[in-house]
C-alpha cells in the first residue's frame, strides 16, 4: 500500500479526517478573499461562512456542481473563470480537457494542489504493484491535455524510474521499451492494444518485453473484462484500471484483487446519487469533492459517470469504498436505440471479444424519427461481423447492424479513444 494507515483506517477515522480537510478548505473558500465561484453557489444557499458548516447534514446542503457551470464561469470570465482562491502568481500548472465530451476548461494548480496530485497517484501506482524497483514508460505527447502529466510526477515521486515517451512515433516507442528494459506501461488502454497492432505487424513479441504491468486511464477500457483481458494477453502483463479527471484529480485506483476501483476517501469525499432525483443510491451517478485542491476546487461535482457501491469489502483490507466494475460508463453517452438503453463500454465489450477485430467506431444516425447504431468494424475475418451481430443481439437484446470496414481505415488514438460518431 502506499499509505496503509489511512487505506486501512476506520470509517469513523476517515469520517473525521474528511470533515477537518474540508472544513479548513471552506475556511480558505470562504475568505476572505476567498473563492469567488464557491461564494456565489454556497451564499445562494445560505452558507456565508465556515461556521455555518456544523455536520456533514450542512455539507449535503450545499448546491451540487455541474461541468457546464465551469464551463459558463469561463466564458464570462476568460481564460480562467472565477475558481480560483488564490492570486494569480500563486499558481504553477495549467491544464486543459480532452474535450471529447463538450466545451474544454482550463485548469490552474498552485504547488500544494500539483504536489496533492502526485501523492494521489502515488495510490494509483502502488495499487498496481509498482515499486522503486520499475522503468516505466509513459507515451504521451505532454500537451496542454493533464492526461499522464501527473502520472509522470507519481512515477517520480515512487521512486522508479520515468521514462518519457512523448514525441514518438509508435514503433519507435516499442524499441525504446526494449533498449531500456521498461517493466510497466502506463497509457490509455486504446493506446495499448494498439501497440500490439503495431507489434504484430512489425512481427515484434512484446510478450518477451519486461513489461509485467500496465496502468490504464483517460478511458473505461481496463474496467471491461474482455479488453482488460486483450491488453494482458497481448502484452503477457497485469493490466489496472485508473479513473480520474482534470477536474477532479486521480480517484480511483485497483488493487491486486482488482474487484473495482477503490475510491481514495483520505483525498475525496465520495457519493452516490439517483441522476434523476438527486437522493443517495447505491448505483448511479457518482459525485465527488477533492479536498487537495484548494485554489481550484471541486466541490459535490456530478462527474457523469454510472458507478455501482460494492455491498462487500474488498478482501485487500483496504477500507475505501469500492466501485463494482469500476466505471460502468457515461451517462452522457448512453444511446436510446428503439426504447433500449445502450452504453458505448457495452458494446465494447462484446466487439473485445473477436481477436479477428482490431479497431471499432460506433455510428449514430437518425432512420426517421428514431437514433440508430451501426458499428464499423476493421475484421480480419468475413465471418466475424455475422458472429459479432448476433452477439450483441443476445447480450443487449437488440439488433445493431455491423459492417465490415478496410484495414486501417478508422482511426487510432493515444489520449481519449473518440469511437463515438454522429452522423
Amino acid at each position: 500500500m502506499f499509505d496503509a494507515a489511512v487505506e486501512t483506517a476506520s470509517r469513523d477515522h476517515l469520517a473525521a479526517l474528511q470533515w477537518r480537510r474540508f472544513h479548513a478548505m471552506a475556511q480558505a473558500l470562504l475568505g476572505p478573499p476567498g473563492n469567488a465561484f464557491v461564494q456565489r453557489k454556497w451564499r445562494a444557499a445560505g452558507v456565508a461562512s465556515a461556521e455555518d458548516l456544523r455536520s456533514w447534514d450542512d455539507f449535503r446542503r450545499l448546491p451540487l456542481t455541474r461541468k457546464a457551470e465551469f464551463v459558463d464561469d469561463q466564458a464570462a470570465d476568460p481564460p480562467f473563470g472565477a475558481n480560483l482562491t488564490y492570486p494569480l502568481d500563486r499558481y504553477v500548472r495549467v491544464h486543459q480537457t480532452s474535450g471529447t465530451s463538450g466545451v474544454p476548461i482550463r485548469w490552474l494548480d498552485t504547488q500544494e494542489s500539483w504536489d496533492w496530485w502526485t501523492r494521489c497517484w502515488g495510490f494509483v501506482l502502488r495499487g498496481a504493484g509498482l515499486t522503486p524497483a520499475d522503468r516505466v514508460f509513459v507515451p504521451f505527447s505532454f500537451g496542454l491535455f493533464i492526461g499522464f502529466w501527473a502520472g509522470f510526477e507519481g512515477v517520480r515521486a515512487l521512486g522508479a524510474l520515468a521514462i518519457p515517451g512523448g514525441g514518438q512515433d509508435s514503433p519507435t516507442r516499442l524499441s525504446w521499451m526494449e533498449t531500456l528494459g521498461a517493466t510497466a506501461l502506463v497509457c490509455t488502454p486504446s493506446y495499448a492494444l494498439h501497440l500490439l497492432e503495431i507489434a504484430r505487424e512489425r512481427g515484434i513479441d512484446v510478450r518477451k518485453l519486461a513489461v509485467r504491468t500496465t496502468v490504464h486511464a483517460g478511458e473505461p477500457g481496463a474496467g471491461i473484462p474482455a479488453v482488460r483481458a486483450r491488453i494482458e494477453d497481448g502484452w503477457g502483463a497485469r493490466a489496472f484500471d485508473h479513473a480520474g479527471m482534470t477536474e477532479m484529480g486521480a480517484y480511483g485506483y485497483e488493487c491486486a484483487e482488482q474487484a473495482g476501483l477503490h475510491v481514495n476517501e483520505s483525498e475525496f469525499i465520495v457519493e452516490v446519487i439517483d441522476p434523476a432525483t438527486g437522493a443517495p443510491a447505491t448505483e448511479g451517478e457518482l459525485v465527488l469533492t477533492n479536498l487537495g485542491r484548494v485554489g481550484s476546487p471541486a466541490v459535490r461535482y456530478r462527474t457523469g459517470d454510472r458507478v455501482r457501491l460494492a455491498e462487500r469489502a474488498c478482501p485487500c483490507g483496504r477500507t475505501f469504498p469500492l466501485l463494482e466494475g469500476g466505471i460502468l460508463g457515461r451517462l452522457d453517452d448512453m444511446l436510446i436505440v428503439r426504447g433500449v438503453n445502450v452504453f458505448p463500454s457495452a458494446i465494447e465489450g462484446i466487439v473485445r471479444r473477436f481477436a479477428a477485430i482490431d479497431e471499432f467506431q460506433i455510428e449514430v444516425f437518425r432512420a426517421g424519427e428514431l437514433d440508430e447504431v451501426r458499428v464499423l468494424v476493421e475484421a480480419r475475418d468475413a465471418r466475424t461481423c455475422a458472429t459479432l451481430q448476433e452477439a450483441l443481439r443476445a447480450s443487449l437484446g437488440i439488433r445493431l447492424e455491423v459492417a465490415a470496414v478496410p484495414p486501417q481505415t478508422l482511426p487510432r488514438f493515444e489520449l481519449k479513444a473518440r469511437r463515438i460518431v454522429r452522423r
